[in-house]
């Protein structure tokens, strides 16, 4: 006997047990249901035990095939995978790319990228799925994510582009009529707004610049689960919030927000381009990757090159 493994048989065997019938098998693979079963017989006989009870009108698995079926299965996708990642690397990226990021990130920095994006891959497609709630990239099947987070999970692999910190922010109007905080403990008596789409009740970290610590419980009128259902009535003078910076900056460009507790800061997340662990990165998401770490890598939404966060409402000189 050959030492080298049947690995025909057994990935044939492997289709066989998920799909669930030999046509169904054949059917996937594109071959005929009798290679499928001379292949699956061949590997009983090497093996020397029954793989499958059959009868005229049920196939099912014996106890022995049912502890190889999930490495033999394994077996096929990931000869299938070898030879897709193969593929596409040998020739022009191509193909559909299933990429998530939040509603506000991805309407202000995403989706103004793609044209560029398809006009240097034009064989390239992207499913481009905008939610604020965080998605099960490997559960839901995405290829990637631009994820804003400070990154915990060990089954992604994340590529820092950018730090992320956020403020807290009113429009002028409001601090003209109910003052300015200058200690975070000061909030209690402002009109706070915060988010919904978290697991707990919004909590804000502050650290001051000499060390001290503070937690703030913010309470207010509305709770949404996105920026875009807070900042209309944070503009309209109504109350405090906090802001990404990519989403802030852009209102303390047009005076509309500026800065408060200028001396403190919350917790400092990062812009990561995130990929599950459990599949090669084909052609086409590294392509996709390379495209937006280069153009949000020194991204325009930085404080720095909008204001002064140290003096609210005077740009840079």
């Amino acid at each position: 006997m050959s030492k080298l493994p049947d690995f025909e048989g057994l990935a044939m065997f492997g289709k066989v047990a998920e799909e669930g019938s030999f046509a169904g098998a054949a059917a996937a693979m594109g071959v005929s249901v009798a290679t499928v079963s001379r292949a699956v017989t061949r590997l009983e006989e090497r093996l020397g035990g029954r793989l499958f009870n059959r009868t005229s009108r049920r196939l099912a698995l014996t106890d022995y095939g049912r502890s190889l079926a999930e490495r033999a299965a394994k077996i096929y996708a990931d000869a299938e995978e070898a030879e897709d990642v193969a593929r596409e690397t040998s020739s022009r990226p191509r193909g559909l790319v299933k990429l998530a990021a939040s509603i506000s990130f991805g309407t202000r920095w995403v989706a103004p990228l793609l044209p560029e994006f398809f006009r240097t891959y034009p064989d390239i497609s992207v499913d481009l799925h905008l939610a604020d709630a965080q998605v099960d990239l490997i559960g839901e099947g995405f290829d990637a994510a631009l994820r804003i987070a400070i990154m915990e999970d060990s089954s992604l692999v994340a590529r820092l582009i950018a730090p992320v910190r956020r403020f807290v922010v009113a429009s002028p109007a409001y601090l003209s009529r109910h003052g300015r905080p200058q200690h975070p403990r000061d909030l209690a008596a402002h009109q706070c707004l915060t988010y919904v789409n978290k697991n707990k009740r919004d909590v804000w970290r502050f650290t001051h610049k000499n060390g001290e610590e503070c937690t703030v419980t913010p309470s207010g009128a509305l709770r949404a689960s996105s920026v875009e259902g807070l900042l209309p009535t944070v503009l309209a003078g109504l109350a405090i919030t906090e802001l990404p910076e990519f989403v802030a900056t852009q209102y303390f460009r047009d005076k509309q927000l500026e800065p408060v507790l200028t001396d403190w800061h919350l917790p400092e997340g990062g812009l990561h381009f995130v990929t599950p662990t459990t599949r090669a990165r084909p052609a086409k998401v590294s392509a996709l990757a390379d495209f937006f770490i280069s153009r949000l890598a020194t991204a325009e939404w930085r404080a720095e090159t909008v204001v002064d966060v140290k003096k609210p409402g005077r740009s840079k000189r």
